[in-house]
């Protein structure tokens, strides 16, 4: 058996094409969906992610921000950005770029982010609604897959599923969405015993540790779909994702490939959560 390969950079495209599709319709009635990202310090691979973020901003017609600080700004100037931001009736979406310099509190701004334009999906209003069932704006990773697993046709309904990882950005928040979507879930990581056994007994199973190549064949129940989030960059440049792609492939029914997988629905997720914020914010101005 030879997996289905899961093509992200399509389901991707779809989307944005149908988010296309609803901007137009903004436009016309006033409306201009406007993003705006925080980037703290030079980080080399959050430069890129921005500059991806832009792009797709401009593939939609979005209204596009960016506030590009220096590494030592203080903590209460980025949270008086934050604050104008929230004030702005141009912005429906703020998103402040990780890894932050390690003096800024984490916590602290993504506190001061509006829950209305809180489109990462990680204001503690946005992870509360995601646990007790409510609306609202859900991490845009996990989102993604959830996103790329209907439009494969892939259901969860009354499956097994092991998701390795428990970070607040992926792991957890994948969880809870899972279990929305009726899955039986395992959520496995660094402290859990016989990790290949208790993988290998899941009907969908989702890596996200930032370990490449770290799920071989043992972790995968023959037929299993798997989901590769990880993105790790070797020492020759190359990516990859933490799953051992070519050797998985032969024992999976579908796999995600990396890159081309789950990592061009994170930004897809992305616009079409700022998009729902400017279709709210106008309901709300009328």
């Amino acid at each position: 058996m030879t997996a289905t390969i899961i093509d992200g950079k399509k389901i991707a495209n779809d989307l944005m094409s149908r988010l296309h599709t609803e901007v137009q319709s903004l436009l016309e009635a006033g409306v201009r969906p406007g993003l705006a990202v925080v980037l703290v310090g030079e980080d080399p691979a959050s430069q890129v992610y921005v500059r991806n973020k832009e792009k797709a901003c401009g593939d939609l017609g979005l209204h596009s921000v960016v506030h590009r600080l220096d590494a030592d700004t203080p903590q209460d100037k980025l949270i008086e950005l934050i604050r104008a931001l929230n004030a702005s009736s141009e912005i429906h979406g703020i998103l402040v770029q990780k890894p932050l310099p390690s003096h800024i509190d984490d916590k602290a701004v993504i506190g001061a982010i509006s829950a209305e334009k809180d489109v990462d999906g990680f204001h503690p209003i946005s992870v509360g609604n995601l646990l007790i069932g409510d609306e609202g704006f859900v991490p845009c990773t996990p989102a993604g897959v959830i996103e790329m697993m209907r439009a494969e046709g892939i259901s969860v309904d009354g499956k097994r599923v092991a998701v390795i990882g428990r970070s607040n950005i992926v792991g957890k928040p994948m969880a809870a969405l899972l279990i929305r979507e009726n899955a039986t879930v395992t959520v496995c990581h660094s402290k859990t015993a016989n990790l290949p056994q208790v993988t290998s007994e899941a009907d969908v199973l989702i890596a996200a540790i930032g370990r490449p190549n770290f799920v071989t064949p043992e972790f995968v129940k023959p037929g299993a779909v798997v989901i590769d989030v990880g993105v790790n960059r070797l020492p020759n440049g190359k990516l990859a994702g933490d799953v051992d792609f070519d050797a998985v492939k032969e024992v999976a029914s579908a796999i995600t490939p990396v890159p081309g997988g789950v990592g061009r629905m994170t930004i897809a997720m992305l616009m079409k959560n700022t998009v729902e914020s400017a279709r709210k914010a106008a309901a709300t101005a009328k």
